[in-house]
């Protein structure tokens, strides 16, 4: 009698998480993936926002609150919204919506070192800018496991999920998509790095937003709940 081996039996097989040890480019977003969405950055961001717009229009909080969630609906970004219809200076607007406390953001060292353990090159790859992600990573004790920043200044201020400047980002670092694995907390945010042949890793949330697209399209390899430690398991710590 044959009896049918279950792939997940046998305990002292191949480790599962082996194979992307030695991936040769790992690509993590900022907010709410490096660091757990429990810290609430995004609270003083979306303030701060929402002030820019009430001061840029003169109007009160409440209107500048619905005309920021419709350009975040129609553009992905609020940043885009403004720019298009508005023609508002981005850089303006970033150094003041990010203009934030982020000590709210523990130090990680089970991050630090898998990170520090990883061979691959590190990069963030945000749609804020370069100055926020110094900021977040210094405070997180990482900034300096990381060989780039690509913002969405150097996205050309398209932001994700177009797939153009994940294409820039492709070329400008020489990135072979196919050795590459891409983190996220927005599963539509992985929806291009999988269309180019990157290994796709879901930083789990339940928010709308972040979980938009899942089982519909967005193909996703891994998800996890705690990054710190998944990262530690593939390193290998």
């Amino acid at each position: 009698m044959t009896v049918p081996t279950s792939p997940a039996a046998p305990a002292s097989g191949p480790d599962p998480l082996s194979a992307l040890r030695d991936r040769a480019v790992w690509i993590f977003d900022l907010d709410n993936t490096l660091y757990p969405a429990s810290c609430d950055l995004f609270s003083q961001v979306d303030r701060r926002i929402n002030e820019f717009i009430a001061a840029h229009f003169n109007i009160g909080m409440d209107e500048a609150r619905v005309r920021q969630k419709q350009f975040f609906r129609e553009y992905g970004t609020t940043l885009r919204g403004l720019m298009t219809e508005h023609d508002v200076d981005p850089v303006a607007y970033m150094d003041y919506v990010h203009d934030i406390d982020v000590t709210g953001v523990q130090p990680s060292a089970l991050l630090a070192n898998a990170l520090e353990r990883l061979p691959g090159r590190k990069i963030i790859y945000t749609n804020g800018s370069v100055r926020h992600a110094e900021n977040v990573a210094g405070r997180l004790g990482i900034l300096d496991r990381f060989d780039a920043v690509f913002d969405i200044a150097a996205g050309g201020f398209v932001p994700k999920p177009d797939p153009r400047p994940y294409a820039t980002l492709v070329e400008r670092h020489g990135v072979d998509p196919t050795d590459a694995c891409m983190v996220e907390d927005i599963a539509r945010n992985l929806a291009p790095a999988h269309a180019l042949g990157m290994t796709t890793v879901w930083v789990r949330g339940e928010k709308e937003y972040e979980k938009a697209g899942v089982g519909a399209g967005v193909h996703i390899d891994h998800t996890v709940d705690d990054l710190p430690s998944w990262l530690a398991a593939v390193a290998g710590l």
